[in-house]
């Protein structure tokens, strides 16, 4: 048995087993990323899709996701790859399953930096590391990062920033920019709709935010996070947001505020008013500069 250290879950993983994110097994008495290499999704997206929205616009970037994720977000986008049964079972493979596996594809940190080299020519600024959570992975992360940053390539990290700071130092000096998911700003609705730690991600995000390219987004749940008296609080600390200098800096971070659309396990209301997303970008100008809306 070993404990995994990625998140808040620190889970106490028995040999041959899996953790809560179906994607760090315990092998010889210590946690490996099982997911390491493991590619379900691969494409040159606009950078706008990350979403980033103040970090080389109208360029391109090859964008990677693995399986598994340590929340569980009822209304997950990605959830074939991240928490549904046969993303979390794919982390069960064993060592002689996986070689005849045909459901996932093993690829080298070097064959992802030669193809985002590749593509320089159709406008690719790099590699984004989406669609699943990136940190769970954060090995396969940190190694290929070091690579195209080598190459002299931008990273771009998209998650939900539930990770131990040891974690962040580790791909932090290779990552240029990152979209972390703020999904709200209540420990009720982190943990009992979420399955995870709001302290843990507002101290990713301050730590990250020194040194780092910062957008942030917001997905408005109908019924859950969609009031204004929480909207306020969440652009007002984001506005008192820090460099590594100590300057404040949180009125210039970007933050996306996003409609809901019913899917995944969440179908039971209707999807987000427009008039609401409108009126909750008014409430964050309040606080911050850049303020743009998703899904409308």
């Amino acid at each position: 048995m070993a404990k995994c250290k990625v998140c808040f879950r620190h889970c106490e993983i028995e040999e041959g087993k899996t953790g809560f994110c179906g994607a760090r097994s315990c092998v010889e008495g210590r946690v490996i990323a099982s997911n390491y290499g493991k590619i379900t999704a691969l494409m040159l997206d606009p950078i706008e899709k990350k979403p980033l929205s103040r970090f080389f616009p109208g360029s391109r970037i090859l964008s990677v996701g693995s399986y598994g994720c340590n929340l569980r977000c009822p209304f997950c986008q990605n959830y074939d790859i991240s928490w549904s049964d046969t993303a979390l079972s794919l982390g069960k493979i064993t060592a002689s399953e996986e070689a005849a596996s045909e459901d996932i594809t093993a690829v080298s940190p070097e064959s992802i930096a030669a193809m985002a080299d590749s593509y320089r020519d159709r406008g690719n600024i790099g590699v984004a590391f989406t669609y699943n959570e990136p940190l769970i992975g954060y090995e396969f992360v940190r190694d290929t990062a070091r690579l195209v940053s080598e190459m002299g390539m931008k990273n771009v990290l998209v998650s939900n920033g539930t990770a131990e700071l040891e974690v962040l130092k580790e791909i932090l000096p290779y990552i240029d920019a990152m979209n972390i998911d703020l999904k709200g700003f209540t420990d009720d609705y982190y943990g009992k709709v979420l399955g995870g730690s709001r302290a843990m991600v507002m101290d990713f995000i301050t730590e990250a935010v020194k040194d780092c390219h910062m957008e942030l987004t917001t997905l408005i749940i109908p019924g859950e996070n969609d009031s204004e008296e929480e909207m306020r609080e969440l652009s007002g600390w984001i506005a008192g947001l820090q460099n590594s200098k100590g300057e404040i800096i949180g009125k210039n971070i970007p933050l996306h505020i996003s409609r809901f659309f019913p899917r995944f396990k969440m179908t039971d209301r209707a999807a987000t008013d427009v008039r609401k997303i409108f009126r909750l970008v008014e409430i964050a100008r309040e606080n911050l500069n850049y303020v743009y809306t998703g899904n409308v």
